[in-house]
């Protein structure tokens, strides 16, 4: 089954600290298990632009969807069994100390 984690920063998380990031183990052993499918970071959210239409028309807002303090900074697709062992591999991702992982189940199309 496939998972989407959402990698985001989080202004509560305890700080950034580049000798504790240890992304490349992180995504090395999850290729060596054959559950890493992609990932990568992301441009700031205020690169970012949401597109709506309505009534036929276009319409973009300079910005991310939500307005939060915690962002998206990037994105990793894995596979695991199920939610659980999805979870317990986002908590050994390095974001999950310095901001925050949300662990979302793909759902693919039937048909």
């Amino acid at each position: 089954m496939r998972f989407l984690l959402l990698i985001c920063d989080d202004p509560t998380a305890e700080a950034y600290d580049p000798a504790g990031d240890n992304i490349e183990e992180w995504v090395g052993s999850l290729q060596d298990a054959g559950a890493y499918v992609i990932g990568d970071r992301l441009r700031p959210a205020a690169d970012a632009r949401t597109v709506r239409v309505r009534s036929g028309e276009r319409h973009v807002d300079a910005g991310p969807f939500t307005r939060s303090e915690a962002t998206v900074a990037g994105f990793d697709v894995i596979e695991a069994e199920d939610r659980d062992a999805a979870v317990e591999i986002a908590s050994r991702h390095p974001m999950a100390r310095f901001g925050c992982v949300e662990v979302r189940a793909l759902w693919p199309f039937e048909g």
